[in-house]
């Protein structure tokens, strides 16, 4: 039988999917059995709280009413995915591969949330001085962060 080697970068780009996709839903499921049988708030720290909330539409709850929302927004991600990977291929810069696996996994994740609860679960509320920034998930910082990076590493 023959073995597959990966490349050292190929190794790491699974391991980034792989962790943030593991952390965002198990912080997910444990989030969900929590608040399936207990309060409606957990306050963590007087400016950070963590709550249940169903986002149906995209980041923040944008485009929450779009019929058929779920589809298109799981089929646009499924795109964007795909055009991520090309990218990827095309210009074989190293230091993309954190960012794009960033990217990539928190995609999937809530992917993943769409198709199993017709929403994307949504948990951590920070708010501050009046502020209340939108509740969002780990999947949602991976894709922020994975974007800026890239940003920073192509100087757009």
């Amino acid at each position: 039988m023959k073995k597959i080697l990966l490349k050292p970068e190929t190794q790491r780009f699974l391991f980034f999917i792989t962790l943030i996709l593991f952390l965002d839903q198990i912080t997910k499921y444990a989030i969900y059995s929590y608040f399936s049988s207990h309060e409606e708030i957990i306050k963590v720290f007087p400016f950070l709280n963590l709550v249940l909330v169903w986002n149906y539409g995209i980041s923040f709850g944008m485009l929450n009413d779009i019929e058929q929302g779920q589809i298109i927004l799981s089929t646009l991600a499924i795109f964007i995915i795909i055009l991520l990977i090309f990218w990827y291929q095309k210009t074989k810069d190293s230091q993309l591969v954190l960012p794009i696996a960033l990217i990539i996994s928190g995609a999937v994740s809530n992917i993943i949330d769409r198709t199993n609860y017709g929403a994307v679960l949504d948990f951590i509320d920070f708010h501050a001085f009046g502020w209340h920034y939108p509740t969002f998930n780990i999947a949602d910082s991976a894709i922020v962060v994975g974007a800026f990076m890239c940003l920073f590493v192509k100087k757009v």
